[in-house]
């Protein structure tokens, strides 16, 4: 350990000791009685050393530009006024970071450069402000919201965990993940999702969901808050949040685009949307994220719940007695910028009863927009206290304090381990549903030369999907892609191929949207050849295309095309059932796939 460790592990351990509780203990908070009592009594102590400006700083989670904490990048010079991702923590002292995979924004490369990108941090921050540790934070729910890849472990979307229907698996996923990304340095991850996809057209949750069934969602979001918060010492897990409060399942807009209206009787709502959330209170959940939804049977006043005092306070703090941490979603988001000025949401944001605010578009603006608001007396001290202190709280128990930096030489004995893989490929393989099976086309007994083509979208955001190769290689087969949204001339390729073939397997994402992959769909059809359809994202493209054999995956993981292909060759028998019901089209009336369908042999 380098003299500057040495360092910064003494300085956490005085902060121990002064409160009366030993690093060792500390580290194991969850599992010892009076561990809620230590934690109060630290943050109490912890409170009273820090200046307004420090403690306003707690309330902000900020995203930074750069894959090292010393690297400059214009994005930080841009948005913060400063070079590097550790300036900006320096500079604002905030309570978190939030590290992302996409153009921009990239902080992720391998699993080793993102612990020592951890680390960088949290020496910023132990050595500037209020010398507290960060709360470094993801979304690494699963399927397609996945920010770190191979070669740390990948995880199937949460309806396929919904497919499988195993408590046990659930709890398993979140265990592994929330081992690998704490090892990354990495202490809070945004999920489970416990919204309710009730809406088939839903544009943005969909597969993130487990389920359109309420009971179903709530005992898989109580195993993964376990999996994720208790299978081991505080520092050894992860502190887990569950969103989007109220329940953004019923949603037919995008609120990163727009403000969704959820137009629920608050009798529904609490029929449909609430039991996940309880379950997830229930199970001792350390953060709760809202949703920039407006819901007018809950509060009229058509405010984002985000920024609605009786949905945050009446219904979150009162009626259900939620008294951990509440984020926002992000505040870059258009669901929550329609109405305010960016001064002026996080202000609101406190007033509703939220704690911390994420990745506000100006944090400079942001904070003076709170402290500006104290000063005039529209938000009182004691009101950031009381989120400041439920921030600390969380950073005590989850062992963040304890242990803020990680072993970088210990990652790859944690991250992508034989055993982790293995794990979640036998979760997987529970969880491929066959829809129909109308020919008896599957198992493939003999396949002879087979096709594989269409969905395939190298450009995807942080990971090049490349499903229709992986399964081909899976298959033994011919890969011939068409993309996202395929031209005449590809779709003329494919069909070209599938004449010289045997069998036909083809992979669809939005067909609802796409009448390009509609066709592609047909023209193979229409060659006679044997198709097997596979709606590898929302599972709600059998509705758009009658096809005799459809197969749903839920995601295009390496994980779940390798489950995908066992079951296509008959290696294993499919063992998923529908977590949600499939439509016959866009109008919802008539059921084409009920919840529960799942063929096997």
């Amino acid at each position: 350990m380098s003299r500057r460790n040495h360092a910064l592990a003494a300085f956490v351990t005085g902060l121990l000791v002064v409160t009366g509780v030993s690093a060792g203990t500390a580290s194991a908070t969850p599992a010892i009685p009076g561990a809620d009592k230590q934690a109060v009594a630290w943050a109490g102590r912890m409170l009273r050393g820090m200046s307004l400006e420090e403690k306003v700083g707690q309330l902000f989670v900020a995203d930074v530009w750069g894959k090292f904490a010393d690297q400059a990048d214009p994005g930080n010079q841009s948005k913060y006024g400063v070079d590097t991702p550790a300036e900006v923590v320096q500079r604002y002292h905030p309570g978190g970071v939030i590290y992302f995979n996409n153009a921009g924004t990239d902080n992720v490369d391998d699993p080793a450069q993102v612990a020592r990108l951890s680390n960088g941090l949290q020496r910023a921050a132990l050595s500037s402000g209020a010398h507290v540790p960060l709360i470094v934070s993801i979304d690494q729910e699963g399927g397609r919201v996945t920010r770190i890849a191979a070669p740390a472990t990948e995880y199937p979307a949460s309806m396929a965990v919904g497919a499988g229907r195993s408590v046990e698996d659930a709890r398993q996923l979140a265990t592994i993940n929330g081992r690998e990304l704490r090892a990354m340095g990495i202490n809070q991850d945004f999920a489970p999702d416990a919204d309710v996809n009730s809406n088939p057209l839903n544009p943005i949750i969909g597969s993130r969901s487990f389920s359109a069934d309420p009971a179903l969602t709530g005992q898989l979001v109580a195993a993964e808050v376990a999996g994720y918060q208790d299978s081991g010492p505080a520092t050894q897990t992860v502190s887990s949040a569950a969103k989007h409060f109220p329940g953004h399942g019923d949603a037919a807009t995008d609120s990163h685009t727009g403000l969704p209206v959820i137009s629920r009787t608050e009798q529904q709502w609490r029929d449909i949307d609430l039991p996940p959330f309880q379950a997830a209170i229930k199970a001792g959940i350390d953060v709760i994220m809202t949703a920039h939804i407006t819901v007018p049977s809950l509060d009229p006043s058509g405010e984002p719940a985000t920024l609605s005092k009786p949905i945050m306070t009446g219904i979150l703090r009162n009626e259900l007695g939620y008294d951990g941490v509440v984020v926002t979603d992000s505040l870059q988001m258009a669901g929550v910028r329609q109405m305010h000025p960016d001064s002026e949401i996080p202000v609101l944001a406190l007033e509703a009863g939220v704690d911390q605010m994420l990745m506000p578009p100006d944090l400079g603006v942001a904070i003076k927009g709170v402290l500006d608001a104290v000063k005039s007396g529209r938000l009182t001290e004691q009101r950031i206290d009381q989120s400041v202190l439920r921030i600390l709280e969380l950073k005590f128990k989850r062992g963040i304090l304890a242990e803020p930096l990680v072993n970088e030489q210990a990652v790859n004995r944690v991250v992508g381990t034989p055993a982790h893989l293995a794990a979640i490929q036998q979760l997987t393989d529970r969880t491929t549903t066959v829809l129909r099976n109308d020919a008896g086309l599957l198992p493939l007994k003999n396949p002879g030369k087979v096709l594989v083509t269409g969905w395939n979208n190298p450009s995807y955001p942080g990971y090049p999907a490349e499903p229709v190769a992986t399964l081909a290689k899976q298959l033994g087969g011919t890969a011939v892609s068409t993309g996202a949204s395929p031209t005449a001339d590809q779709i003329g390729q494919a069909v070209a191929a599938a004449q010289q073939s045997d069998t036909v397997v083809v992979l669809t994402n939005g067909l609802r949207t796409s009448t390009a992959q509609q066709d592609l769909v047909q023209g193979l059809l229409a060659t006679g050849k044997p198709v097997v359809a596979v709606t590898i994202q929302e599972p709600y493209d059998p509705g758009y295309a009658d096809v005799p054999t459809w197969v749903a995956t839920y995601d295009w993981r390496d994980v779940t095309m390798r489950s995908l292909a066992k079951v296509l060759l008959g290696q294993i028998s499919p063992q998923g059932k529908l977590p949600v019901s499939i439509p016959a089209g866009s109008d919802g009336r008539t059921i084409l796939y009920p919840f529960g369908t799942g063929l096997t042999w």
